[in-house]
């Protein structure tokens, strides 16, 4: 059995994966969300794709648990595309289960139950729980698909779910954290305002134990995380506005990413970490190489 859990390391991190890359804090995830109680985090089989990305494609946690495999997914903007996505994925996985199995014999291989959950928290407005389903995608709409993937999407913002809120403390201290980060940047810089929502969380035992453990890089990535939301809900206005620009999107994407480069290596600096453990983090979160990493740093630095 692995020891850690399968966490995209080659995408940025969120404080949402930060927390339940833990198997204690997902087996807490998974009984509330099934109403399940199961209570030895070992039961957990985390299922890791090691060097395997498709198309860009990674899942954020997948794990098996009562021969379910399970594929969790943050998402702090809405994307329809999930269940492709999910699809791309859940097929690679498969193809590593049955590595020691031959299809093409008159037994049946049998296969773990795929379960698929997306905890969405953006800001825009989204209802409570929706089904996302594969076959919206297809190009001629059909009353019985012959292929269908369902994608359970979540609303885990601040006031939502109230009754998975309180049977998943952690998610439910999680919502209360990103709520006052929120509330707090509207009318301070938003370096002060994780500043003051960490503070705050920890008096008032809010992911206390969490936030104290790892301040720094919850600071950071929070500040990251709200710095990239901003950048993308400007962009969505801006699409809705003028309409979509195919020929310009790679460029905007180049400038995100830009920023984001620059905002982490001046984050870093000012929280006194050192030179080389800044390379580290944005090697970890761009998935680009030591040498890469290092003439980004020292650009900025």
């Amino acid at each position: 059995m692995a020891e850690k859990l399968h966490v995209v390391r080659n995408q940025k991190d969120t404080v949402f994966r930060m927390l339940f890359r833990e198997k204690k804090e997902l087996l807490e995830l998974y009984n509330a969300l099934n109403d399940s109680a199961y209570n030895s985090p070992e039961d957990l089989t985390i299922c890791t794709l090691e060097n395997a990305i498709y198309m860009n494609f990674k899942n954020d946690i997948s794990f098996l648990l009562d021969s379910e495999m399970n594929l969790y997914e943050h998402q702090g903007s809405y994307n329809p595309n999930m269940p492709l996505r999910d699809l791309v994925y859940i097929a690679k996985q498969l193809e590593k289960y049955t590595r020691d199995e031959t299809i093409y014999s008159s037994t049946l291989v049998k296969i773990p139950v795929p379960r698929f959950v997306v905890f969405y928290n953006g800001t825009d407005g989204q209802p409570e729980r929706q089904i996302l389903r594969l076959s919206d995608a297809f190009e001629k709409e059909t009353s019985e698909p012959e292929l269908e993937l369902k994608v359970l999407m979540l609303n885990i913002n601040f006031g939502h779910n109230k009754e998975l809120m309180e049977k998943c403390r952690t998610l439910r201290e999680y919502s209360q954290y990103v709520d006052r980060v929120r509330k707090y940047a509207k009318r301070m810089r938003i370096e002060e305002a994780v500043e003051r929502a960490v503070t705050e969380c920890i008096r008032e035992g809010i992911l206390a134990d969490f936030l104290s453990s790892q301040r720094a890089e919850v600071i950071a990535v929070s500040i990251f995380e709200y710095n990239e939301e901003e950048e993308m809900r400007k962009i969505r206005a801006s699409e809705y506005k003028n309409g979509k620009e195919d020929g310009i999107a790679q460029g905007i994407k180049q400038g995100i990413e830009q920023g984001i480069e620059q905002g982490m290596v001046e984050t870093c600096k000012e929280l006194g970490v050192s030179f080389e453990q800044t390379v580290a983090r944005l090697k970890l979160r761009l998935g680009i190489s030591e040498q890469e990493a290092q003439e980004k740093v020292r650009h900025y630095w």
